[in-house]
């Protein structure tokens, strides 16, 4: 494929998931207010609902990812796309209309079954890319989250001055204009002779997780990019909650932050990942982005001021070079007819955190601010994130030293292949 439909493929995929993103973003500020009026309770026991409402959403991702994953192998990424999209658009409407906090919870679920949408993109991205592109490329879609959250939660915010409720309709308009959009141009970017017959066996979470055992360089990986995500998950689920009690932020400061933590995102993703990856390399990129997500989740636990979480974003949104360096070792380890497969596992790994996360990081959150709390620190979350990351960088110390020598081993076999071929 040459250059020219690469770019126009990317452009593709990058607006499809940033229109998705902004319909995630449009409902992120209000969240908190319509637990809220459902259950009539305060912001300490809203983080607690939000916990199952996140953990209903991440099991359904768990255990459907891998079988959408590998229908992408099978049927292509476009036709999975497209009933993600729809599938999620009415599923905000369904929301909209909840009367009880069961129908939310319902919602979710279906929401989670129907979230194949960045597994998908990541695998058409690893279709479209070579081998040395497909770090950056991947940056594409951390891009498209940043510039959706400067959108999204802005308007979250914005219409979430009329009601709670208002968001989720528009975040519908989004994802149903989003499948419109893919429908008529979005195009199939997996080859009919790159597609793979469809196994149950490996469609679970349990066997595509198991599948990637027979590449060593990913089973040690997978770790690392399991507490990496884990550790966001304390930042994901206790932003709204820690700014509105700690320094008192309305919804529309919540929103104006998610704004700028988008701004950050799409700078680092979208231009500085295409400068950084290339010059440090994507072992050093891990390391490099792994410790500045711990140093921003430290600055975060002890911030005394609100100015101070929006300057503590820049070393922790500078940590996003991590992700893609992670995704493109791992993509480089597989064949070209299982990078959905490697995708639906990696979103279940994903789904996994979204499962374990919320329940551990918002329960931090209630222990360390109910009425009787042994300690006040609304921090807590972060610092046990913090600790996540740092067991996670150790794990990745041995797994990217088998991926050297790896990368040493196959170069030392090219040489050697160019010896002989010059000495005969």
């Amino acid at each position: 494929m040459s250059e020219k439909p690469n770019n126009k493929a990317l452009t593709f995929i990058f607006i499809t998931v940033l229109i998705d993103v902004i319909g995630l973003g449009v409902i992120i500020p209000v969240i908190p207010k319509l637990i809220e009026e459902l259950t009539g309770g305060g912001l300490s026991e809203a983080s607690q609902y939000n916990a199952w409402l996140t953990v209903a959403y991440g099991v359904m991702q768990f255990v459907f990812s891998p079988i959408l994953g590998g229908l992408s192998d099978r049927f292509g990424r476009r036709p999975v796309l497209l009933l993600s999209l729809m599938g999620l658009g009415l599923d905000y409407i369904f929301m909209a209309l909840a009367p009880t906090i069961a129908w939310l919870f319902l919602g979710r679920v279906i929401a989670g079954l129907c979230g194949a949408s960045f597994s998908t993109a990541a695998a058409y991205i690893a279709d479209i890319s070579t081998p040395e592109k497909r770090a950056q490329n991947f940056g594409l879609i951390g891009a498209a989250f940043g510039v959706g959250f400067i959108i999204g939660p802005t308007i979250g915010g914005l219409c979430g001055a009329w009601g709670a409720r208002i968001p989720f309709f528009v975040a519908a308009g989004f994802s149903l204009l989003n499948f419109v959009f893919g429908y008529f141009i979005l195009p199939e970017s997996l080859p009919e002779s790159n597609r793979r017959k469809f196994d149950w066996k490996r469609a679970n979470p349990i066997g595509s997780l198991l599948n990637l055992k027979r590449y060593p360089v990913i089973a040690g990986l997978v770790v690392s990019y399991l507490l990496l995500f884990m550790a966001g998950k304390s930042v994901e689920s206790t932003w709204t909650f820690y700014t509105m009690l700690k320094f008192h932020w309305n919804i529309v400061w919540v929103g104006i932050s998610l704004s700028v933590v988008g701004i950050l995102v799409a700078i680092v993703q979208g231009g500085l990942i295409r400068m950084i990856i290339p010059k440090l390399g994507n072992k050093k990129s891990v390391y490099t982005g792994l410790f500045l997500y711990l140093a921003g989740l430290i600055l975060f636990a002890f911030a005394t001021k609100g100015w101070m979480m929006f300057a503590f974003l820049v070393p922790y949104c500078l940590g996003g070079i991590a992700g893609p360096a992670l995704q493109g070792i791992m993509s480089s380890q597989v064949p070209v007819n299982e990078q959905g497969e490697l995708q639906g596992a990696l979103t279940s790994l994903m789904s996994l955190t979204t499962i374990l996360g919320p329940l551990m990081m918002n329960n931090l959150f209630y222990y360390f601010t109910k009425e009787d709390a042994p300690i006040y620190f609304p921090g807590a979350a972060f610092i046990a994130g913090a600790i996540l990351l740092l067991l996670g960088i150790l794990f990745a110390v041995k797994s990217l030293n088998r991926y050297h020598d790896a990368v040493t081993a196959s170069d030392a076999a090219n040489v050697a292949v160019s010896e002989v071929k010059i000495t005969e």
